[in-house]
């Protein structure tokens, strides 16, 4: 059977190949959430949190095209070819968490996110691949937005997480750290390893015929063939995806703001108040929490009808929409005092989270040979990463001199970005149209 003769998987199949993304996205949604404050209970300088996030981006640019490139060209007996990274990713994301509340200085918690980001780029790379390579066209808006439900029910557990333990935990360590930060990340511990073993051990990768691995095994392995394609994929990239690497930049760097922000954003509109005072921006964290938490249940349920609609119109105008959902969500925030109104927005913030962990992927896959699934999913990875990096050495001075250090100032700017991507959305030239169903 060749590859573009795929059989198609029931709905249940779907849900199990794609259930370890949920724990990957219950650890990046402590990234979003938790992270950021834990530097601010160590006492870092607001006007620091993008440089002190530099790890995110760096990891991602790094990490993702050189493990989509080595796993183009990797076949291992018994676990396939994207497996073998989904369970290395994921037991340093387990072992990262478990240790990462017990940090005592603000350099230790800089370093273990860097290694908990190289862990969660292993493990999430190879998924976007996954989906391609395992699925026939007509089921990849299912297979994509499936990742975009698990995004969201992990994201949401992780923020309410927080909130939850807020409540019936007290007290703080030594570190100055609440004790009730360490509940979540304990969970995410056993989540992200959890998740993955049941992805592995329940969806098998179909083994290539004998010529394709004689010609895989053919190549250069190591990590400089694998440099050397990135560069050849970036050379022979279809312009298609050039245009969504400037969607991406206004989209990623925006989103990146509004991780860093949204807490302080919170504690300013809602309480008045700043990180400063550690007792009231306590209670903005666990809010920020709700806040994240309830997008990403909007997110989980709004992926189920996008698969619909991803059928019905082209990927971009699905994704154009999405995103001017979220631009608009952001426009309003930072001006809602009333922290109960704060979730209104946070709808279209959702919808669009939803859109971006999934509908661009459907653009992607009709512009590129399978063959190079791998490399060219690291090389999309690499156009959400590189507008973070940009962000952590740029916005920092944006922050400080051109928005008066206001995060709500930074929440706006994000709005305007998000509604500049959903412009460029539209200026896409791609030869994807609605996926043909049976």
């Amino acid at each position: 059977m060749k590859l573009d003769q795929k059989l198609a998987m029931t709905l249940r199949q779907i849900v199990l190949m794609n259930f370890g993304f949920f724990g990957i996205q219950y650890s990046f949604g402590l990234q979003q959430t938790a992270i950021n404050p834990v530097f601010s209970f160590l006492n870092a300088d607001p006007g620091s949190l993008p440089l002190l996030n530099m790890a995110g981006p760096v990891t991602g640019l790094l990490v993702q095209p050189l493990i989509g490139a080595l796993s183009d060209r990797t076949w291992v007996n018994g676990l396939g070819r994207r497996r073998p990274y989904f369970l290395i990713g994921a037991i340093g994301c387990s072992i990262c968490l478990f240790f990462y509340p017990h940090v005592t200085a603000l350099w230790m918690a800089v370093l273990l996110l860097w290694l908990l980001d190289i862990s969660n780029n292993t493990a999430m790379e190879p998924y976007r691949a996954f989906i391609a390579d395992t699925l026939p066209e007509h089921q990849q808006p299912t297979g994509f937005l499936m990742q975009s439900v698990f995004t969201g029910l992990g994201i949401t557990l992780a923020n309410v997480s927080l909130y939850f333990f807020q409540q019936i935990i007290t007290g703080s360590s030594e570190n100055g750290i609440p004790y009730w930060v360490y509940g979540s990340f304990y969970i995410g511990a056993f989540c992200s390893i959890g998740s993955v073993l049941i992805s592995v051990f329940s969806t098998p990768e179909k083994r290539p015929s004998d010529e394709e691995l004689a010609v895989m095994r053919a190549k250069p392995r190591g990590l400089l063939p694998a440099v050397t394609e990135i560069g050849m994929a970036i050379k022979d990239m279809p312009k298609a995806l050039w245009q969504l690497a400037l969607v991406y930049l206004f989209q990623w760097y925006a989103m990146f703001i509004y991780w860093q922000y949204v807490t302080l954003s919170i504690a300013q509109s809602v309480w008045g108040s700043t990180s400063a005072d550690k007792e009231i921006y306590a209670q903005a964290v666990g809010w920020a929490g709700l806040v994240n938490g309830f997008y990403n249940i909007v997110t989980f349920i709004s992926a189920f009808g996008l698969m619909l609609l991803a059928k019905k119109y082209a990927a971009k105008y699905v994704h154009a929409f999405a995103v001017s959902l979220a631009a608009v969500a952001l426009l309003i925030f930072p001006h809602i005092s009333n922290k109960f109104l704060l979730f209104v927005p946070m709808i279209g913030f959702g919808i669009a989270w939803a859109s971006m962990m999934g509908v661009p992927f459907l653009i992607a896959v009709k512009e590129i040979p399978k063959e190079r699934y791998g490399v060219y999913m690291g090389i999309i990875n690499m156009m959400i990463v590189i507008p973070m990096l940009i962000e952590t050495v740029t916005f920092g001075w944006i922050f400080n001199h051109i928005l008066g250090a206001n995060p709500g100032n930074a929440i706006t700017f994000a709005g305007i970005l998000l509604a500049l991507a959903s412009i460029a959305t539209l200026l896409i030239k791609t030869r994807q149209t609605p996926a043909a169903t049976e």
